[in-house]
């Protein structure tokens, strides 16, 4: 076997293993966290391509829990800069620990989907909120926040049982109608944690 023959299956290897989304940060909350804010900074990727300039924020507080229920206010921001001359912020979404039950929302991203997929890799996710009724996770409808816009509302997490602690983690935006990234038009990012003042779990390549 040729020395190109033996690295074709390591060179495919490294590709798949490149071309699939890093897990994003895992953030814990419990009754101590409340009043706590916690913010996270979006890239952006279209299947294995990064796309320079796709940006976003989020911050999400919780500000009760009442019975099976954590209520959180929250945040969101495209802060996509050039080359990136237009975008919108269609959509956030994450995974839940225990898994979720119900889920409701206000404000920008006012529908909620759960049990959806996100494109570019990504796949199952627990819970999507949305600025459009679509039905699907990855996106439609024509809202959402286009560059240097913020949206503001409240979304409510609901389990089948009290829990002491919920865990929130693959923290994903999706990105529509973009325009100054060649061929590409839509995209995600995965989010990871810039600020908090609570618990935070280390991302897996981190330990």
């Amino acid at each position: 076997m040729s020395f190109v023959q033996k690295l074709l299956p390591a060179a495919a290897a490294v590709l798949a293993f490149t071309a699939t989304p890093a897990l994003a940060d895992a953030i814990t909350f419990d009754s101590s966290d409340i009043g706590t804010a916690y913010t996270l900074n979006y890239n952006g990727f279209s299947d294995s391509t990064t796309v320079n300039g796709l940006t976003a924020s989020t911050t999400f507080t919780l500000t009760s829990i009442s019975g099976n229920t954590y209520n959180f206010s929250y945040s969101v921001t495209n802060t996509s800069t050039a080359p990136i001359t237009g975008s919108r912020v269609s959509s956030f979404a994450f995974n839940t620990d225990p898994t979720i039950s119900g889920a409701s929302s206000t404000g920008a991203f006012s529908y909620t989907t759960l049990n959806g997929s996100y494109p570019n890799g990504i796949g199952g996710v627990d819970v999507c909120f949305k600025d459009a009724s679509t039905g699907a996770c990855s996106g439609g409808g024509s809202g959402g926040l286009t560059q240097g816009q913020t949206g503001t509302g409240t979304f409510s997490l609901t389990f089948s049982q009290p829990v002491s602690s919920l865990t929130l983690s693959d923290f994903y935006v999706r990105y529509q109608s973009i325009s100054g990234a060649g061929n590409i038009t839509s995209a995600s990012g995965a989010g990871t944690q810039s600020s908090s003042g609570g618990t935070s779990v280390p991302e897996p390549g981190m330990l």
